[in-house]
């Protein structure tokens, strides 16, 4: 039987004076891809950033394999076991792609983990070939769908359990959609739990369980994969008669 690894339960939060979440309670479970989907600036991304930290939650809770984290700091929720990749990627530009994936594994230097990490630098160029045949290029030069490829392939060599990805399609060719819904796919394949925002569903609804609807930061709807389809074809429906 599945466990659940994240809970949220009725979550307010803000962004300076304005809500950004109004009570959003949530469930994940180890081994799950979830997706939220909802028009932009409905609070989907700060779901995302109240999990990892960067967002500080007003009032309610945040349970992570089974203890609380609401009140933590960023640099203190990796380590658990959280890795987020918002849309900006936020790669070191200037620095070379294994330069860039060793720094994603910095909080385990530390602990004298440099056996497992380069075991995990193999595990990513597996997932990535291409990211090992520009091992020495500078992240900068990337093209938009290998940069998010590489902002990936960090975040997983901070050996996290749950894995939050901000858009992880933006702006992508198809061709580079294809091969990023792939990796995520085959991160699932290999017990990555994944939660995940995405503008368009289509894209990916054939690796996702399940989903939630977020409208003006609240969980409207929860469902499957072809109830959330039903939900967004209504809702284009209504915006369009209007």
């Amino acid at each position: 039987m599945k466990q659940a690894i994240l809970l949220m339960d009725e979550v307010y939060a803000n962004y300076g004076s304005v809500p950004a979440l109004r009570g959003v309670s949530l469930n994940i479970d180890e081994g799950e891809a979830v997706v939220l989907v909802g028009h932009h600036g409905c609070g989907k991304t700060a779901v995302l950033k109240a999990i990892c930290g960067l967002l500080p939650v007003r009032s309610g809770s945040i349970v992570f394999d089974k203890s609380p984290i609401q009140k933590l700091a960023a640099e203190t929720i990796v380590p658990l076991g959280i890795s987020y990749i918002d849309e900006t990627k936020l790669l070191f530009p200037a620095m070379s792609v294994k330069d860039n994936l060793i720094l994603g594994a910095y909080h385990r230097w530390r602990k004298g983990h440099r056996d497992g990490i380069e075991r995990d630098i193999v595990l990513v160029y597996r997932l990535f070939p291409i990211l090992e045949e520009r091992q020495k290029q500078y992240a900068g030069t990337l093209s938009g769908g290998e940069q998010q490829m590489l902002a990936i392939g960090r975040a997983l060599m901070s050996g996290p359990k749950l894995l939050l990805l901000d858009c992880p399609t933006l702006g992508l060719a198809p061709r580079l959609v294809r091969k990023v819904v792939r990796s995520v796919a085959e991160l699932k394949k290999r017990g990555v739990t994944i939660l995940l925002v995405d503008q368009n569903l289509h894209q990916v609804i054939g690796i996702i369980d399940r989903g939630y609807v977020i409208r003006e930061g609240r969980v409207t709807h929860e469902g499957c994969p072809g109830e959330l389809m039903a939900v967004e074809e209504r809702s284009r429906t209504y915006f369009t008669n209007r």
